[in-house]
């Protein structure tokens, strides 16, 4: 009972034996002034009566923090962008403010994901790109190790496209390690000149065929340390060739994969060696091979280093780096590429499963 309730009893009391008249308050104690200051007309004074004491203590209710807290527990975890946004003004009166459109997004903007987050956004990319390019393979021509091999080294600083125009008439000259070890340098310059940095790159080949011939019977080896030896050959290239001509699991760290890890926020590293090391970890082992074509070719049709096509990505949702390209769907269309635009690929022979999926090869050198 409150104290008001309590004064009001006994002025009842007192009127009840004949002592009301004697009470100094006895006026200001009567029935009607005791029936507003029951509990009830406190509650009432409270909620915007005209009793003094309840307009002081009502602005004390107000400030409660009731419609904040409720707000809160609608808060986005991180993972979706609210539709609206409820802001209480300080009259009282609730505003709306209209957000961007939900999206999903992979990472909160403070940047912080825990190491198991990022592993299961990680592989879910790759799933989704195994979706995408369930074709995906290396994109040069190559018949056996040695022509991988090769290739893959003439392909630094050019486009597999280019080169695969270009070592068909390498290959048909000197088809073997010992054709090619014993070559003239004046003539292998002159074929691979459309490839770009020729002098540099003959150099390349025609030492690594002649180390084959020397210190490995002609053949390609299998092993990571001995290929790594080989002139012009690094762990990028010898990679390539491990994953795609002996079926040992590698990651290719070329530009395509250095750039669209970095937007994935998959690793900050920026050395190719710490690159591989730290997506390596995020997946099994068996996975890496198909991982470097996946990405590679994900940068190579969509996610292009000057202007991605964002609004016909189909991770989306998954990418920190949303928003960096083209996000309206219709102009992102016209920035695809090869198949994904209804282009020629980069290989003159690719395998059928790429032509079931409807790609088309590339033309051959010189072709219209």
């Amino acid at each position: 009972m409150t104290e008001g309730a309590g004064s009001a009893g006994k002025a009842a009391s007192a009127g009840e034996d004949g002592s009301a008249a004697k009470a100094p308050s006895a006026k200001k104690a009567t029935p009607g002034s005791a029936k507003k200051q029951t509990p009830g007309s406190e509650k009432k004074a409270a909620s915007g009566g005209k009793s003094g004491s309840a307009r002081k203590a009502a602005p004390v209710k107000k400030a409660a923090p009731v419609k904040k807290s409720a707000t809160a527990k609608k808060a986005v975890s991180g993972r979706k962008v609210a539709p609206a946004e409820k802001a209480v003004a300080a009259d009282g009166a609730v505003a709306v403010k209209k957000a961007a459109p939900a999206r999903k997004v992979a990472v909160e903007p403070s940047g912080k994901e825990s190491r198991t987050a990022l592993v299961r956004r990680a592989r879910r990319i790759n799933r989704e790109l195994a979706e995408v390019y369930p074709y995906a393979h290396p994109e040069l021509d190559f018949e056996n190790p040695f022509q991988l091999l090769v290739a893959t080294v003439l392909s630094a600083q050019t486009t597999d496209l280019r080169v695969n125009q270009t070592t068909p008439g390498l290959f048909a000259r000197y088809p073997t390690p010992e054709d090619l070890a014993a070559a003239n340098p004046e003539e292998v310059e002159e074929i691979l000149r459309p490839c770009g940095f020729f002098r540099a790159k003959t150099r390349s080949v025609i030492g690594l065929s002649k180390a084959l011939v020397e210190d490995f019977g002609g053949d390609v080896p299998g092993r990571l340390e001995d290929l790594v030896k080989l002139p012009g050959v690094g762990r990028k290239t010898a990679f390539v060739v491990l994953g795609n001509a002996f079926g040992r699991p590698g990651i290719t760290v070329d530009t395509h994969f250095q750039r669209l890890v970095r937007r994935w926020r998959w690793t900050e590293e920026t050395d190719p060696d710490k690159i591989e090391a730290a997506v390596g970890a995020l997946f099994p082992k068996s996975d890496w091979t198909d991982l470097s074509h996946h990405v590679i070719w994900h940068g190579r049709r969509i996610c292009h280093a000057r202007k991605p096509a964002c609004g016909a990505c189909p991770i989306a949702p998954l990418c920190p780096a949303y928003g960096e390209g083209e996000t309206d769907p219709e102009k992102a269309k016209k920035l695809l590429k090869y198949e994904k635009g209804g282009l020629p690929g980069q290989r003159l022979n690719p395998p059928q499963a790429y032509l079931d999926a409807g790609g088309r090869p590339a033309p051959p050198l010189g072709a219209a």
